[in-house]
């Protein structure tokens, strides 16, 4: 894609794609302290110190950019799927970065 071509559409998918994970990892552990009997605190603290737990739970919340992306390409605005998509790779060197370094 030629960034020439780059309109309001794209922005607001990237930026749905990048601040949906991140308002997901707190419903992620919510989810998760419930299933396994632990404390929100007790995972948040699994996150901060424990890169590989953190990768994880990225990942999972990483998912949510799904719920967008079949939204708008029910709604036939491919541009912003698009900005979904592109928003989730932003994510690809963070977790490459932790995971192998």
């Amino acid at each position: 894609m030629n960034l020439r071509n780059w309109s309001i559409e794209h922005t607001k998918g990237l930026v749905i794609g990048v601040l949906s994970p991140l308002l997901f990892v707190p419903i992620v552990l919510v989810v998760i302290g419930w299933m396994q009997d632990y404390s929100f605190s007790q995972l948040w603290y699994k996150i901060e110190y424990n890169d590989p737990y953190r990768i994880k739970v990225l990942t999972i919340a990483a998912i949510s950019n799904l719920i967008w992306f079949y939204f708008f390409l029910n709604r036939e605005n491919y541009k912003a799927a698009y900005g979904v998509i592109f928003g989730l790779i932003v994510y690809a060197p963070y977790i490459i970065y932790i995971k192998f370094f």
